[in-house]
């Protein structure tokens, strides 16, 4: 009996064995394709800002970022960034927050068109996006022709201004948003609603203390993707924002390319990482956060 015993724990121990080495081929290739696309082009870009070629070999230097910081122009492009960052997050909630509400509690047959709109733009690339802005909101554009045939005066427009870019990354980013809220509230059970509407709460009152507690990861996640997004994105902000300040993947391409400045764009390529190193860690935080309070 002992030695039937033992048999069937080695043999059982070896398709665990056997099991653990396919898992680990199955993971090998994506786990090497992130290494080298991803985090080796990190770590070689941090590494080649702080240790520059000189006249007596490579030293370690920080002289690019202090030339960051103590540059305005820099700077300015950098406060930009943020404001833009800022202010897209926060309308992405008050817009996405609503419609996903909408989506989850309805069941009249608008929904499903109210849904199919809010998920168009996911469809539409950023650059026939960032061009049909420009025919509708900029100058001579739809809303004008329109404003000009009632008899209005011309709106000044958001085109090559800082709210460009916000009007067109809201409007790209609102799928995934919404999406995203709506796969949280699927989380809420409808018993829980209901039972305190029958104790006589209203409408604020269930989303106060009973949806917005339950969507706080939700947000959290939300908010981490588009802010990454965002703070990354290139087309719209350099269709249809400013010349000067700009935010930094288009300041990042002049550097490299109009200014032949390898080394100030690396430079700013890892402060723009950095940033959204802190979104991501925030994001990670987010998730295992939500695992610990599942596993209780």
């Amino acid at each position: 009996m002992a030695d039937t015993a033992t048999l069937s724990a080695a043999g059982g121990s070896e398709p665990a064995i056997g099991r653990g080495l396919k898992g680990l081929l199955l993971v090998a290739i994506p786990v090497f394709l992130v290494g080298w696309l991803i985090i080796y082009p990190i770590f070689a870009a941090i590494l080649s800002t702080l240790f520059v070629a000189g006249p007596d070999g490579v030293q370690f230097s920080t002289a690019s970022y202090q030339f960051f910081f103590s540059d305005p122009y820099s700077r300015a492009n950098l406060a930009l960034t943020l404001w833009t960052t800022s202010i897209c997050a926060v309308l992405l909630l008050l817009v996405g927050l609503p419609i996903a509400l909408y989506l989850r509690f309805s069941t009249s047959r608008f929904a499903d068109l109210v849904q199919s709109l809010a998920i168009f733009p996911m469809f539409v690339p950023s650059i026939i996006l960032s061009y049909a802005l420009i025919r509708t909101i900029g100058p001579n554009g739809t809303v004008d022709i329109l404003l000009n045939a009632v008899g209005l005066p011309k709106l000044p427009t958001p085109y090559l201004t800082p709210w460009g870019p916000v009007i067109g990354l809201v409007w790209d980013n609102l799928p995934l948003t919404v999406l995203m809220l709506t796969a949280g509230l699927a989380g809420i059970s409808s018993p829980s609603i209901e039972a305190a509407r029958d104790v006589g709460a209203g409408p604020i009152r269930v989303f106060w203390y009973i949806i917005l507690p339950r969507m706080g990861n939700s947000i959290l996640v939300t908010i981490s993707f588009t802010v990454l997004g965002i703070f990354s994105s290139f087309t719209l902000p350099y269709v249809l924002g400013p010349a000067s300040p700009e935010m930094m993947g288009p300041f990042m391409l002049r550097t490299f390319n109009d200014l032949y400045d390898p080394l100030n764009a690396k430079t700013q390529a890892v402060i723009s990482f950095v940033f959204c190193l802190f979104f991501g860690l925030f994001y990670v935080w987010s998730i295992a956060r939500n695992q610990r309070s599942q596993s209780r």
